[in-house]
């Protein structure tokens, strides 16, 4: 049976004061990146993976819930609170969205161990980790990773065309194909389904593995699937041009083979998180029974 709370009702409302407060503080500095991570999660096809995340994450943290044996690190927590407020201070001068948006899970962070201590820190890492992974990467490091994905994918697509007796040549990006020519885009380059994949991988490893080597090894496994099914893709949709209709390249027909194929890949994801857990299940009896 829970304990009575046979405290006052001003006592009550005085003990909620600072809970308040530290959540009024918090709307008030981080409404701005708030407002601004939600409208790209819902606009911007590259950070709609947040959509998901982001509520997985809150229930993966009150599913989880609070140690008996927490106990609040004030220090440290007020530490990483100023950090994070400094962090979003700078981050605002110098328009710089993506750290103002990560200072907003530090604060998020650091008030997981002001009031309830490292440990429930700790125990809360993969809810952390999936709102850290919510934040779209800055423009900066999207662009430096999409070309590398945009040539290999096309590399890929090209010599998949080859095996398959379909004339092509290749010229950056670009595939030629007889009276028809395949550019592969940004948007194309995979970086999408590499961002959504990698938090699949984190997100299965979290909940379905124990190892942190199994752990690293899923996440590690994530990019090469990304890449071979993105370099798959465009040769399917060579293939489907040259000897289908050229209409299959673009359109609806085009974007239902891309999200097919993501199913594909997270399929295999799922797969391969389901091969090391059995992987893993003797090393776990063994565990038991020592």
């Amino acid at each position: 049976m829970a304990a009575l709370d046979h405290s006052k009702p001003s006592e009550r409302v005085v003990r909620h004061i600072p809970v308040v407060l530290t959540a009024g503080l918090f709307v008030l500095l981080f409404a701005k990146p708030a407002v601004l991570l939600a409208r790209d999660w819902w606009h911007d096809p590259e950070a709609g993976h947040g959509l998901l995340l982001f509520p997985v994450s809150i229930w993966l943290a009150w599913k989880s819930g609070l140690l008996a044996e927490r106990r609040p690190s004030v220090v440290l927590g007020a530490i990483l609170l100023l950090a994070a407020v400094a962090i979003r201070v700078t981050a605002e001068l110098a328009a710089e969205l993506y750290t103002m948006r990560m200072s907003m899970v530090l604060a998020a962070f650091g008030l997981v161990i002001f009031f309830f201590g490292i440990k429930q820190a700790l125990r809360w890492w993969l809810p952390i980790v999936l709102l850290g992974l919510s934040v779209p990467l800055p423009e900066l490091i999207k662009s430096a990773l999409a070309l590398p994905l945009q040539f290999k994918a096309s590399q890929m697509g090209a010599a998949l065309l080859e095996w398959r007796n379909v004339p092509v040549r290749l010229t950056g990006n670009v595939i030629q194909l007889p009276g028809r020519q395949l550019f592969v885009t940004e948007a194309c380059s995979g970086l999408r389904s590499l961002t959504a994949l990698l938090s699949l991988a984190v997100l299965m490893g979290g909940l379905w593995l124990t190892r942190p080597v199994m752990r690293l090894a899923l996440l590690l496994l994530a990019v090469p699937i990304a890449i071979l099914i993105n370099g798959v893709r465009v040769f399917l949709t060579g293939f489907l041009v040259y000897y289908v209709d050229p209409a299959m390249g673009e359109g609806f027909m085009h974007l239902t083979e891309g999200w097919l194929l993501f199913l594909v890949s997270f399929a295999l994801v799922v797969l391969a998180s389901w091969l090391f857990r059995a992987i893993e299940r003797p090393f776990l009896r063994e565990t038991a029974d020592a």
